[in-house]
């Protein structure tokens, strides 16, 4: 939610700022606005809606020089509009202010403002920041001090980023608790802020992150960082390994039909020196697990929001059925108000894609003051999520641009069926016969996922057929149940269109009273231990009238004979099987969004990172 670019240097800062936001679009947000310093002053240009309209409004009104800082805003205190697009400018319009994240106590802040006679111009929680500042300044503090007790005052979680036009050789930046990244990029004479990676990667690939409660001011020629008790911090530099170019569209229509074709790589990647086909083992050694740790769990905890809770769902049954471990699976934002019963010999595993997500990074702290182990399973190098943990697991699939997650989730469904056997490997619970061949057929899936993806004309096909639908039921059982929890959510997510995944054996307690022609039922159905099981569900869905679509496995007569459309999918180790499930419920639910015309990559009041709680 919500993005931020700044630059300081020679250059004009308008264009990259631009380009930067635009790299952050799929954040999510609902204005956008920047701030340049020009000579003595600071002009600003802002407008609700797409950055589309922020570029017609420089163009319109240009502006140029250094420093400069932007934003994209997702709406949570006050309206989008321009009112309350970031950035804000105080009283006396000489300092200039972005934040993600809440102020939880702005309505006291605000009070205690304008009781010394401040006016706000916005309804945006954000506005206190800025006129804090200024009250600082206006006692005599420079802009460096003045932010740090600014910074001091807030409650909440924040990212913030200001700057002043008469102190123009700096930008001050913080990060206070989980709201989101403030990444700096290293450059010669230049440098760089940003919420996220993609949006400095045109121009460098030397970065740092800023941890919890530290605080950073940027010049041209370096970056100072300290906590925001004054104390000095040594700077941790981290080199990224992919590219800008990396996150372009190319052939593709949307971010989202590139990222489902591009499973096949990350697929592999995520395999690419993991998987020792010789020694028939798993090797993660970004865990750091020896066989003596991995011996003293008793019990793991995962903790994950929406497409990452359903892909630690398949995890539990995998882990507890390799590694004979018991496994819960607990929503992020549910996590740390439930008092969860934790102590050192509990793993709690975190699964994110961005690493920033504040309700699993609230989970992990809570599992953490508890005593508990902490791993992560996360996308982004460096991120907060796999910073602060004991031992995690990269994804490996690169960037992923469009909001509706993809391939980052199919990579933790191999993830987590790769730390199942090494597990079950260092504790001794699976004999070598088996352990060699649960790690031969990790071998097949780049080749399985391919071969799926082959079929998205097939796909495309049904999507016609429901396109105009209102409501959609996802069955599943076992295994594949939690991919009828994403397929629902990816439909629902892009589309629009109201859908609820259930565990098929609960159709008949309530959901099938729902069934009649109008109501089509997705069956996940492929050849694994719950099929026949599947084929009865098919069959009452059937006899109430429900149009079946079905995900079945290559040469199922029986499916074909009982549903209206099948979306086939190779034969696939049970147990690996959801990774190639899950991708026709992705082309179906991409397709059926593109037919409506609707926004794929960006839809409606959703952001790629959620930032805020």
């Amino acid at each position: 939610m919500c993005g931020i670019v700044g630059y300081i240097g020679p250059r004009d800062a308008t264009p990259i700022i631009l380009n930067g936001l635009k790299r952050l679009e799929y954040r999510g947000y609902d204005s956008a606005g920047l701030a340049i310093v020009v000579e003595d002053r600071i002009e600003v240009r802002r407008d609700a809606g797409k950055l589309a309209r922020l570029e017609e409004l420089v163009r319109a009104e240009p502006v140029s020089g250094a420093p400069g800082i932007g934003h994209t805003r997702w709406a949570t205190h006050g309206s989008p509009s321009v009112r309350n697009a970031h950035p804000h400018r105080g009283s006396n319009g000489r300092v200039v202010v972005v934040h993600n994240g809440i102020v939880e106590n702005f309505l006291e802040l605000r009070d205690e403002l304008r009781a010394e006679g401040v006016q706000f111009s916005s309804d945006t929680d954000t506005e206190t920041i800025v006129h804090l500042v200024e009250h600082h300044l206006a006692i005599g503090h420079d802009l460096t001090e003045a932010a740090r007790r600014t910074f001091g005052q807030l409650q909440g979680a924040h990212g913030i980023v200001l700057m002043s036009a008469d102190e123009p050789d700096k930008i001050v930046c913080a990060r206070i608790g989980n709201a989101g990244g403030v990444v700096l990029g290293l450059g010669e004479g230049e440098n760089f802020i940003a919420s996220d990676i993609p949006a400095i990667l045109d121009h460098t690939r030397q970065v740092v992150f800023l941890e919890s409660r530290q605080m950073a001011v940027v010049r041209r020629e370096g970056v100072e960082i300290t906590s925001l008790d004054g104390v000095p911090v040594t700077m941790r530099g981290n080199v990224i390994a992919w590219d800008a170019a990396a996150a372009e569209k190319g052939e593709y229509r949307h971010f989202m039909q590139k990222e489902i074709h591009e499973q096949v790589r990350s697929l592999t990647d995520t395999l690419a020196g993991r998987v020792d086909l010789h020694e028939g083992r798993i090797r993660l050694p970004e865990l750091n697990l020896t066989p003596d740790q991995a011996c003293r769990i008793r019990r793991i905890l995962i903790t994950a929001c929406g497409t990452a809770a359903y892909a630690g769902m398949v995890g539990k049954i995998l882990i507890e059925k390799i590694a004979r471990i018991p496994v819960e699976v607990q929503i992020g934002s549910e996590f740390r108000y439930s008092d969860p019963i934790v102590d050192e010999n509990t793993v709690v595993l975190a699964i994110s894609q961005s690493g920033e997500t504040a309700d699993t990074l609230a989970a992990m702290e809570e599992g953490r003051r508890k005593g508990a182990v902490l791993w992560s399973i996360v996308n982004v190098v460096g991120s907060q999520a796999m910073r602060i943990s004991d031992g995690s697991i990269s994804m490996q699939t690169g960037p992923e641009i469009g909001v509706a997650s993809t391939k980052a989730f199919t990579a933790p469904l191999v993830d987590q069926y790769m730390l199942a056997i090494l597990l079950a490997d260092l504790r001794g619970t699976l004999d070598e016969k088996t352990r060699r061949a649960l790690v031969a057929d990790l071998r097949l899936i780049p080749d399985l996922a391919g071969r799926t993806l082959e079929r998205e004309a097939e796909v495309e096909k049904v999507a016609w057929a429901l396109k105009d639908v209102r409501d959609c039921l996802y069955l599943g059982r076992g295994i594949n149940m939690p991919i009828a929890y994403e397929g629902a959510l990816k439909l629902k997510e892009i589309s629009y269109i109201h859908a609820e995944g259930y565990p098929a054996g609960e159709m008949k307690h309530g959901p099938i009273a729902l069934i009649d022609e109008n109501m089509p039922v997705v069956c996940l159905a492929p050849k694994d231990p719950w099929h026949e099981k599947m084929i009865s569900q098919i069959q009452q869905a059937r006899a109430r009238g429900g149009t079946v679509i079905a995900v079945a496995t290559d040469g199922d007569e029986v499916v074909a004979d009982q549903a209206d459309h099948v979306l086939w999918v190779p034969v696939t180790p049970w147990m690996l099987s959801p990774v190639v499930t899950a991708i026709p419920l992705q082309m179906l639910a991409y397709h059926i969004a593109a037919i409506r015309g609707l926004d794929v990559d960006q839809p409606r009041n959703l952001a790629k990172s959620v930032t805020v709680e």
